[in-house]
């Protein structure tokens, strides 16, 4: 047996046997009698498997399993009964990720410390950012400061364990969008966190909330420093201060350059619905999480 096929077959039966999963299933499908011959597991490991093989819409991925593995997938649909089958399932992408993230923490070598960050996921750009109407309960209009430009989407919110040489493995993540303060999202997150360094943007620094958490839980929020009102030229100590946490957040950088890179994430210009956009975001990001969590793909 080749490669590849182990790690369809492998994720297949992970994807068969995850009690969450099977939870999720059950409970969107309410029947113990629905048994359509193209399975929802079928159609979930098609979607990752395809992700894997750097196919970034569902078309694409589509057309890669049609052409080369019709025979491990004998009653595939035709494309727009696949693309109609991701919608209904596109919260188990998100359930999926959870349960991945879970497996990768397990025996994690965990050093105190975390880094927390988002990544904007473009539906449109500056240009279409005032008139995009796609998935408007979902998202909205924001800034990107890395960018320097207004976008129309969402935030993917994260964070993660620091793990010394390479990438942090995610902990807490969610979704909001676009125009949703970064510091609102992770509130709840840092609240429930104990003998914590947390290293994070100057978006996230408010004093007296920081303040509460160094001493009601011993967890410290560590950011650049803000220039005070009025101030026009930063402190030369402030400034490599700033550097030092900075280059201690980088590899929060290098996940997301990573998840962009692996999955295509960050660019959902050709979504049209609600359904397919959670498709879009949370299944290219349970892709990632399988890759990064399990041993069926390596990272």
């Amino acid at each position: 047996m080749q490669q590849w096929e182990e790690k369809l077959i492998s994720l297949y039966l992970y994807i068969s046997e995850n009690k969450a999963i099977k939870n999720y299933l059950q409970n969107i499908r309410q029947s113990n009698n629905y048994l359509p011959a193209f399975t929802d597991e079928e159609a979930i490991t098609i979607y990752l498997y395809g992700v894997h093989q750097k196919r970034t819409t569902v078309k694409e991925i589509y057309r890669y399993i049609d052409q080369h593995l019709k025979d491990w997938f004998p009653a595939l649909p035709s494309y727009q009964a696949f693309d109609n089958r991701l919608n209904i399932l596109a919260g188990a992408f998100g359930v999926l990720a959870n349960e991945f993230v879970k497996q990768g923490t397990v025996g994690l070598n965990f050093v105190g410390e975390s880094i927390l960050d988002s990544l904007p996921i473009l539906v449109a750009g500056n240009r279409r950012s005032s008139s995009a109407c796609v998935a408007k309960g979902l998202c909205d209009k924001g800034y990107c400061s890395s960018k320097g430009m207004y976008y129309y989407g969402l935030k993917l919110h994260l964070l993660g364990f620091v793990r010394p040489g390479t990438i942090p493995m995610p902990e807490c993540f969610g979704l909001t969008g676009a125009s949703e303060n970064d510091l609102t999202v992770a509130r709840p997150w840092l609240e429930n966190l104990y003998n914590r360094k947390v290293y994070a943007d100057k978006i996230y620094c408010d004093t007296d909330f920081n303040f509460q958490l160094d001493n009601h839980n011993n967890t410290k929020i560590i950011t650049p420093i803000k220039k005070r009102k009025g101030q026009k030229l930063e402190d030369a100590a402030d400034n490599l201060y700033s550097k030092a946490v900075s280059g201690i957040r980088q590899p929060v950088e290098s996940f997301f350059n990573w998840l962009i890179e692996r999955t295509g994430i960050q660019i959902a210009v050709k979504v049209r619905s609600t359904k397919g956009l959670l498709v879009h975001v949370w299944g290219k990001f349970a892709a990632a999480m399988c890759a990064l969590c399990l041993t069926i793909f390596n990272p």
